[in-house]
């Protein structure tokens, strides 16, 4: 929970700090149209991959599969697209690793890790 609270004072700061050097280095204009069209593709990824995982799930389902890694990725797009929606180019480049496949992997190992060491400490309980 601290880290969230760092997180949300130094991330907006970075990004204001980012988007002013950038207005300063390309000028406004274009940095606008690089916010906007970073939103534009992001939505779009986020929609497709989306899409896809749902397939994923649901032939995991068919199949009489649980679709634990199809939830994952889920879940990563989703945090993907909203970073990508959100301006600045730090959420944007946080948003485009959590929607490429290849580096979703990183962030799925982190969070398996993060929920069994939570089981492991107790806070997570597990009914059968």
């Amino acid at each position: 929970m601290r880290y969230l609270i760092i997180l949300i004072i130094a991330i907006p700061a970075a990004e204001i700090g980012l988007l002013l050097f950038s207005g300063k280095t390309i000028g406004v204009w274009p940095t606008i149209l690089l916010i906007i069209l970073t939103g534009v593709i992001g939505a779009y990824l986020a929609k497709r991959e989306g899409l896809q995982t749902i397939r994923k799930a649901q032939e995991q389902l068919r199949n009489g599969q649980i679709p634990g890694e199809a939830v994952l990725d889920g879940i990563c797009i989703l945090i993907g697209g909203i970073l990508l929606l959100t301006p600045g180019f730090i959420t944007d480049i946080s948003g485009f690793l959590m929607l490429f496949p290849p580096t979703r992997r990183l962030f799925k190992f982190l969070m398996i890790n993060s929920i069994r060491k939570k089981i492991q400490r107790g806070n997570i309980k597990i009914i059968k």
